[in-house]
């Protein structure tokens, strides 16, 4: 394999499989290698020109360095690479196959996938001028690396993707508008020949595919989100899912630092990730009160410590339990990260920042509510300041036009690059006064004095705190599934006759479901729980022990493509509106992207634009 293509495995599988399937060694093609003349070999490369080089060099000549090569291509391979393989007479009877596998995504989860565009913000988006050859090579590696779940998954769909909003005669098209038109082509492109040249791939429409771009919401990669999954990549230094803790040593002497994978192996984390923090922190203060009360062991030391014991105690004394097992490890170790997220949401006085985070985007907080906030608030640190201000940028970008902006971030000591991040929330803005369901609206409240950045959802109730925020792709699926997209803000490639602004969203009466309104509501009081009874949609009953093979009974396959980075909240949507639309909602995206990250790669961007004319296209 190459660089490439063993990243790709690593995502897909453990070492242990592929041994497993009878492979002996695994090796990377650019090393140094021992002939192994009596063994075949298969290659797992990408068909770059410089892969084919090294193949042909280990298979040609008198002396192969294996006795049969099976060939698979990561992607599409070109005419002249295959015929660059064909000219060399002693190397073809050495060739079992060679094949185009298709196989450039990288699972991050049973429904969501990444391309590893983890520069697409400023590869796509900051639009200077020595970034045109970047900007393309990154939209047509990314339409490739798309094109290819469809591929594997035998998948033809309806290519919906959002129109470039300026694209008419009085006003400039840049390049970042032209984003998900672009990668729509291309993905389009590579579907039409995967008609011809795979075998049993669909000629007819299976599933829909949505192509959008960060500006459709650009407070998601920022908002603090208060599920069990977010917060931990949020407030815990994790490097991807690995978390490292300490626990004690088996002769009892010190502890020591351990790395665990908070992934879909982990029934707890599977069980928990989508839940409130607060519901996840209760829940796990039951599981260890059951596992107490079905122990005599247990029931025995909780009878000397008497009274009522904290989760943490009992934590304590199940781990002092000779039948410590693998099952009270996981309880234990969940125990001890939602002790730890409590702690810094008091520390970091997150309640307050999560309620005018929340306050700002449904209007019932502005410029005044935010100034005070800054003044009074000493204790919150200078990321959640900035993340405020982020947020406050995306709501009121005309602010930033003049020194109002400046004074703003002056009073909440923003450092300079803290000041470039801020500033480049306009390259992801989107025109905030035209109001639909897709974008942000704009609306007036009788009882509001403020403008309101996003809809209140009414019918769902969740009566935990701060929970009033959704992701605006929350609602795009919902209107996906039903064919109700905005027509004046997405095409269908799959059209008989595109045009630029007007085409109806074909699809077919079977896909279409039209299930209630899936809302959130306003917060309701000051409660920090709600009913044990409620489905929310979240929990591991209502989503998680549903297989994927259940939604393919009911509907067909909602993909969802974000371009320059998907959040947490979104892939929890994916998962939600899976169960309660019963179609398979998959999220994908040029990357998975923190809070932190996200706003790195916003300070990593130009603020420079430009025009499609600028570059004589």
């Amino acid at each position: 394999m190459d660089k490439f293509t063993v990243k790709i495995m690593s995502y897909s599988c453990k070492m242990a499989d592929i041994t497993e399937e009878g492979v002996s060694l695994v090796e990377d093609l650019y090393k140094r290698r021992q002939p192994l003349p009596s063994l075949d070999a298969i290659y797992f490369i990408q068909p770059t020109k410089e892969n084919v080089v090294m193949f042909l060099s280990d298979m040609s000549g008198r002396s192969p360095l294996y006795k049969k090569a099976y060939v698979f291509f990561s992607s599409p391979i070109q005419k002249d690479l295959v015929a660059q393989i064909k000219r060399d007479s002693s190397i073809l009877p050495r060739i079992g196959a060679l094949s185009e596998m298709n196989l450039e995504y990288f699972p991050i989860d049973s429904q969501g996938f990444i391309t590893d565009h983890e520069r697409a913000l400023e590869e796509l988006f900051c639009e200077s001028a020595e970034g045109f050859n970047k900007y393309n090579a990154c939209l047509n590696a990314m339409a490739t690396r798309i094109s290819t779940v469809f591929a594997s998954m035998r998948e033809f769909p309806r290519v919906h993707y959002r129109i470039a909003k300026t694209i008419d005669a009085s006003t400039m098209t840049t390049l970042r508008d032209m984003v998900p038109t672009k990668i729509a082509a291309g993905v389009w492109n590579y579907l039409s020949k995967y008609k011809t040249s795979i075998p049993e791939f669909p000629q007819t429409e299976t599933c829909e595919l949505l192509i959008v771009d960060r500006s459709v919401d650009q407070i998601a990669p920022i908002i603090h989100e208060w599920t069990y999954d977010a917060m931990c990549h949020d407030l815990l230094c994790m490097d991807g899912n690995k978390y490292v803790h300490e626990v004690s040593s088996k002769n009892g002497s010190a502890s020591e630092k351990k790395e665990v994978l908070l992934e879909d192996h982990d029934p707890v984390w599977l069980e928990l990730r989508h839940s409130h923090i607060a519901d996840a922190s209760e829940r796990l203060h039951d599981k260890m009160t059951h596992f107490v009360s079905k122990n005599k062991a247990a029931q025995l030391q909780q009878a000397r410590a008497g009274g009522e014991l904290s989760t943490r105690d009992l934590q304590k004394m199940v781990q002092a339990l000779p039948q410590y097992t693998d099952q009270i490890d996981k309880l234990s170790l969940h125990v001890e990260i939602a002790g730890k997220l409590n702690v810094i949401i008091r520390e970091q006085c997150l309640r307050d920042v999560g309620q005018l985070e929340q306050d700002l985007v449904f209007g019932d907080a502005g410029t005044k509510e935010l100034i005070n906030f800054f003044r009074t608030q000493l204790g919150v640190s200078r990321e959640n300041k900035l993340r405020l201000l982020m947020i406050y940028a995306a709501i009121n970008p005309e602010k930033f036009e003049s020194d109002k902006g400046t004074k703003m971030m002056q009073l909440a000591g923003l450092s300079a690059d803290d000041m470039i991040a801020v500033n480049n929330m306009r390259c992801l803005c989107t025109d905030t006064k035209k109001s639909s369901g897709g974008g942000f609206t704009l609306k007036f409240d009788v009882q509001k004095k403020k403008h309101a950045h996003r809809k209140e959802r009414t019918t769902e109730q969740s009566a935990w705190a701060l929970s009033r925020f959704y992701p605006v792709l929350e609602e795009l699926i919902e209107q996906l599934s039903k064919g109700e997209l905005p027509k004046d803000e997405y095409n269908c490639m799959n059209d008989p006759s595109p045009s630029f602004h007007v085409v109806p969203t074909t699809t077919s009466t079977s896909a279409r479901t039209s299930p209630a309104h899936s809302m959130r509501s306003r917060r309701t009081g000051g409660s920090w729980a709600r009913p044990r009874g409620s489905d929310d949609g979240y929990s591991s009953d209502s989503v998680l022990k549903h297989a994927s093979s259940d939604f393919q009974k009911h509907g067909q396959r909602i993909f969802v493509f974000v371009i320059g980075g998907a959040t947490r909240s979104e892939l929890r949507a994916a998962h939600k509106l899976s169960s309660k639309l019963k179609r398979e909602v998959i999220l994908g995206s040029s990357s998975l992207d923190d809070p932190l990250q996200f706003i790195t790669k916003l300070k990593m961007m130009s603020a420079e634009e430009l025009t499609l004319d600028d570059l004589h296209i």
